[in-house]
């Protein structure tokens, strides 16, 4: 080092120094590795042998590895309760605060290490905004549970509750759900919102092959750390950037795949967030063009009874975009974190199990798992996870039964007021009006265990848990509490849904609309101070990812 720069970096380099760094250390690059590690979230407790094997690939490559934290909630114990206002928000803390570490502390590079919901797109924001070489490596997801010899997961504990409140099953069975479902470390075992997060982030290429789908407990998960940690040294030297590899195509690349796989309705909040921090907008019109033309190849639970650890046998996320490619759907020329092109990974990337992948030729369906509906009940649209509504429910019409918040709306499925027919709405729980846009899995698996998942839909301004099945209609646009036309909703009115045709309407005069209109009045903010006040006033429409405004 000359002395022009001894001189200006003499009291950073003396601070390093007092963190046990050796010059050889000091005169590397300094890769920064975001760590999601805490006790609390099962998914997160196996991220510190993550991060050391990480820490090993990088200095083995030459740099010089530092690890500060990000914040992580984990949904299933958030669910059902105050916490769960508090899951979507962290997206714009843990972006903000990796930000913040990372530029105030000039790292060369970065390695993300997350695993559930919130933490992998707060995550791909952060590496978007602050556009330095990055790359991830997920934590893993769980290894299914097993009742009565049938492979299970949480929600299928979920369900059990509302069986179990209906008559269906006994305290025991639900015991044995409860003690059986997650047996291991890691984000939760099907296609919920964590791991469609995980595998989305290797179609958009900002992680190795397996990232998604290799289970957390496998010896494979360590060696793909160490690998993560090496290409990154790779990616700094050939100074590719996270906006290099998440183009608009890429965004494309990952909507197509996210219907081929059936995942998280969560996702079309996610990626429209993390484009917003590239510099595009991703408009949701898109989804559906996309989805009219992507069959879905993949029932992964909660809608089938296949699981990641499945997908992970049949060739995992590769295989499922190399069947794809056959169609021409994918924009295979595009840069990845690999340093070769998408084309390049997929090659020769087979499918080893039909029954889990199903072969372009033989899909579950001819269009994508997702669809975006429009009418006069979500005008900025409503999102459906179209690929777990049961057949009979596609084209559904019945009366409103109207609630002004999830806890009510569970009381009433518990307490047997909900019949066959009725369309349950729970509003006021929307990004603004929540605040912090609750997910609603404890009322979809309460009506699925109840017995009434082919008869009952449930819309919401909310938003629901991957881990739901069934007509569960979420992110109605513009939400109740900014006077939005669910807000208008009676008890009783006639809702006609056709998710085949994209459209939620309810039978309301457009007079009568407009005499409902005048006589509305805003409710009273739930939240008045803190943290999800300041989200309540800064936070945009679910239709536009529930972004932050400024």
């Amino acid at each position: 080092m000359n002395s022009e720069a001894i001189k200006k970096t003499a009291p950073h380099r003396a601070l390093l120094h007092a963190l046990g760094l050796t010059n050889e250390e000091i005169e590397r690059p300094l890769i920064g590795i975001v760590s999601s590690k805490n006790d609390i979230v099962p998914g997160h407790m196996n991220l510190d042998k993550i991060v050391d094997a990480v820490k090993q690939g990088v200095s083995m490559a030459g740099g010089t590895p530092l690890v500060f934290p990000a914040i992580a909630v984990c949904d299933g114990l958030a669910m059902g309760h105050q916490g769960m206002k508090y899951s979507l928000v962290t997206r714009e803390l843990i972006a903000d605060s990796t930000e913040a570490m990372t530029l105030a502390h000039a790292l060369d590079a970065l390695v993300m290490v997350p695993n559930c919901d919130k933490n992998v797109p707060g995550l791909l924001m952060a590496a978007a905004r602050i556009n330095i070489p990055t790359i991830f490596v997920s934590g893993g997801p769980m290894l299914a549970g097993k009742v009565d010899g049938q492979k299970t997961s949480f929600s299928s504990v979920s369900e059990a509750m509302g069986a179990f409140y209906s008559g269906k099953i006994t305290k025991e069975k639900l015991l044995e759900f409860e003690t059986k479902a997650c047996p291991t470390c890691g984000s939760c075992s099907g296609m919920y919102t964590a791991n469609s997060m995980n595998c989305l982030t290797e179609v958009l290429g900002m992680g190795l092959r397996g990232n998604g789908t290799i289970p957390a407990v496998y010896s494979e998960r360590i060696q793909l750390a160490k690998h993560a940690g090496m290409q990154v040294m790779e990616l700094l030297k050939k100074n590719i950037r996270p906006r290099d590899i998440m183009t608009e195509g890429a965004f494309r690349n990952a909507l197509t795949i996210d219907m081929a796989l059936g995942c998280s309705t969560n996702s079309m909040l996610h990626l429209p967030a993390i484009a917003h921090e590239c510099g595009i907008e991703l408009n949701l019109d898109i989804a559906n063009e996309i989805s009219d033309r992507t069959p879905n190849l993949c029932h992964l639970a909660p809608v089938g009874h296949t699981y990641i650890e499945d997908l992970n046998e049949a060739g995992g996320v590769y295989a499922v975009m190399n069947e794809i490619s056959k169609l021409g759907l994918l924009d295979t020329s595009l840069m990845t974190c690999t340093g070769k092109t998408v084309g390049e990974n997929i090659a020769g990337c087979e499918n080893k199990n039909p029954e889990v992948i199903r072969p372009v030729e033989n899909p579950y369906s001819k269009t994508g798992g997702i669809a975006v509906l429009r009418g006069n009940l979500a005008p900025d649209s409503c999102v459906v996870k179209r690929s777990a509504v049961a057949p009979e429910m596609l084209v559904h019409e019945g009366p409103a039964r109207v609630f002004d918040c999830e806890e009510d709306a569970l009381q009433a499925i518990y307490s047997g007021k909900i019949v066959p027919g009725d369309v349950v709405v729970i509003r006021y729980e929307g990004p603004k009006g929540g605040p912090g846009m609750r997910e609603m899995l404890n009322p979809t698996s309460a009506i699925m265990g109840c017995g009434l998942g082919d008869s009952v839909a449930l819309i919401t301004d909310g938003r629901f848990s991957g881990a739901t099945r069934g007509a569960a209609i979420g992110h109605v646009s513009p939400e109740a509490a900014v006077g939005g036309n669910i807000a208008l909703v009676e008890e009783g009115d006639l809702i006609q849904i056709d998710i085949m045709k994209n459209q939620i309407n309810f039978k309301v005069s457009d007079e009568e609309l407009e005499r409902r209109r005048k006589a509305w009045k805003p409710r009273t903010p739930k939240i008045t101070t803190g943290y999800l006040a300041r989200y309540a006033a800064l936070v945009t429409s679910g239709s536009k990812g529930a972004i932050l405004q400024g």
